[in-house]
């Protein structure tokens, strides 16, 4: 999958949209709309896409033994976020799961 291609499917989720909120526009924060609260992180680092997604303490660590290319997130917090390096040993159906798990955990309480 490419960077736009992982923008895209992101964006349509409700309610979310894309930010370039630091200096380096190499970096693409997907948000929700009302919240502003990031659910994927899309960067490229050291030649390699990345994308930084939140997960679940447990299933965090699982998908890390599951995966090479699943490590604790970068400039994240590890416990709770994952970087996933997309066209490696990672499926993309399991990417765009992925996505969809840190998009509804950081999704605004109703």
């Amino acid at each position: 999958m490419l960077k736009q291609d992982i923008i895209e499917y992101c964006l349509k989720r409700q309610g979310a949209y894309e930010d370039y909120p630091f200096d380096d526009s190499n970096w693409t924060v997907m948000r929700h709309k009302g919240s502003r609260k990031s659910f994927a992180f899309i960067y490229e680092h050291r030649g390699r896409l990345c994308v930084n997604l939140k997960c679940e303490p447990g299933l965090a660590v699982f998908l890390r033994e599951q995966y090479r290319d699943v490590i604790p997130g970068y400039h994240t917090n590890k416990t709770h976020w994952n970087t996933v390096t997309p066209g490696g040993d990672v499926p993309d159906r399991e990417l765009l799961r992925f996505i969809d798990m840190s998009y509804d955990l950081t999704k605004p309480k109703r």
